[in-house]
C-alpha cells in the first residue's frame, strides 16, 4: 500500500535545506565583456547616427545673427526661437512647393506600383518561357545609374513632341500639365516618367520575391471559376499583396519626394521644382545663411515622416511577412 505525502511549503525548508534561500531570487547572468562592447558599439552608432538631425534642429532654432557674433559651438543669448521657420515658410513659399511635389510623386508612385504588381504578377503566378528574363531585365534595369544615360535621355526630352493637354487649379495654386514649348522637356509627365521608369525596376524585384510566396493554385481556382487575367491581379493578388503595397509605396514616396538630380537637370522653371530643388534657391550666390537652411530641410522631411507614420502598421508588416518561409 503506497502512501502519498503532500509537502506543504512550511516544511520545505526542513526537508530541502537550499530552498528557501533560493527561492523567489533571479538568476543572475553573467556579463560577458564582447555583449558590453557591442551595446557600447550600437550606442555610439546611434548618437553619431542622430547627431546631425538634432544640431539641424539646433541650428534651425537659432538666430543666424547670434550664430556670427558668439561662434557655431555656443548657446545663444537670446534663447532658441522659430523666426527661422517663419521666414522660410513666408520668403520661401514652402506651402506651394509642398504641392508642387505632390504633383510629382503621388502619380510617380501609384503608376509604379501598378507596373511592378503587374509585371511581378506575370513573372511568379504563371509559367511561360521568358518569364525569368523578363524579370531580370527589370532587377537589371535598377543597377544602372541614372548619370549615365543623362547625355542621351536630355536629348530625347529635348525632341520629343507632346500635346498640351491643359493644366490643374488648385484653389491658389496652378499646375500646367504641359509647357507652351510642347516637349517632354520641362514638364511635370517627364518628371513623373523617369521616377516610374527607375523605381518600376526595384519594385518589381520586391514585389515578385514577395509573391513568389502566394500559392499559384489560387490564380489556377480563379481561372477555373472564369475569372480573366486583370480580374485575377485586381481582386486577388493585389489585395493579398497589401502589406508588401504599403512597404514600397513608403520607400518609392521616399525615394521620389528626395529627389534632386532629375528635377533640376529636367526642369527649367523654378516654379515648377519640388522642394528639394526649391531648397537650392536658399544659398545665395556670396551668401549663405545655414540655419535658414537647416529650418528649411526640417520642414521639408515632414512629409515623408508622416506617410511612414501612416503606413507604419503595414510597412513592418511587409517587412516581416515571408521572412521565415523557405
Amino acid at each position: 500500500m503506497t502512501q502519498n505525502y503532500q509537502f506543504l511549503p512550511s516544511t520545505m525548508p526542513a526537508i530541502f535545506p537550499g530552498v528557501a534561500g533560493n527561492a523567489g531570487k533571479p538568476k543572475r547572468r553573467r556579463i560577458r565583456p564582447a555583449r558590453v562592447a557591442l551595446h557600447m558599439f550600437l550606442g555610439a552608432m546611434v548618437a553619431l547616427w542622430l547627431f546631425p538631425l538634432f544640431w539641424a534642429i539646433y541650428s534651425s532654432l537659432r538666430p543666424y545673427s547670434d550664430t556670427v557674433l558668439h561662434g557655431s559651438i555656443s548657446w545663444p543669448s537670446g534663447g532658441l526661437s522659430f523666426i527661422n521657420y517663419q521666414t522660410v515658410w513666408t520668403q520661401a513659399d514652402i506651402p506651394y512647393y509642398y504641392v508642387n511635389t505632390l504633383v510629382i510623386v503621388i502619380p510617380g508612385v501609384i503608376l509604379t506600383l501598378l507596373l511592378a504588381s503587374m509585371v511581378a504578377f506575370c513573372c511568379t503566378q504563371f509559367s511561360w518561357k521568358f518569364n525569368l528574363i523578363v524579370l531580370m531585365l527589370f532587377t537589371a534595369g535598377n543597377l544602372l545609374p541614372p548619370q549615365v544615360i543623362i547625355r542621351p535621355l536630355y536629348w530625347v526630352y529635348l525632341n520629343t513632341p507632346i500635346a498640351n493637354l491643359g493644366s490643374i487649379d488648385v484653389s491658389k495654386f496652378s499646375f500646367a500639365l504641359f509647357s507652351d514649348n510642347n516637349l517632354l522637356y520641362d514638364q511635370y509627365i517627364g518628371i513623373i516618367l523617369i521616377h516610374v521608369v527607375f523605381q518600376t525596376g526595384f519594385a518589381t524585384f520586391v514585389l515578385s520575391n514577395y509573391m513568389k510566396t502566394i500559392t499559384k493554385e489560387i490564380t489556377e481556382s480563379a481561372l477555373v471559376d472564369g475569372a480573366n487575367v486583370l480580374r485575377i491581379w485586381w481582386s486577388v493578388i493585389l489585395p493579398l499583396c497589401r502589406p508588401a503595397l504599403a512597404a514600397m509605396a513608403t520607400l518609392l514616396f521616399t525615394f521620389m519626394y528626395n529627389d534632386f538630380f532629375w528635377a533640376l537637370v529636367l526642369l527649367k522653371s523654378g516654379d515648377k521644382r519640388p522642394i528639394t530643388s526649391a531648397l537650392n534657391n536658399l544659398q545665395g550666390e556670396f551668401f549663405v545663411n545655414n540655419n535658414l537652411v537647416a529650418a528649411g530641410a526640417l520642414l521639408a522631411c515632414i512629409p515623408p515622416i508622416l506617410i511612414f507614420i501612416l503606413l507604419q502598421k503595414h510597412f513592418v508588416a511587409g517587412l516581416t511577412l515571408g521572412s521565415t518561409k523557405g
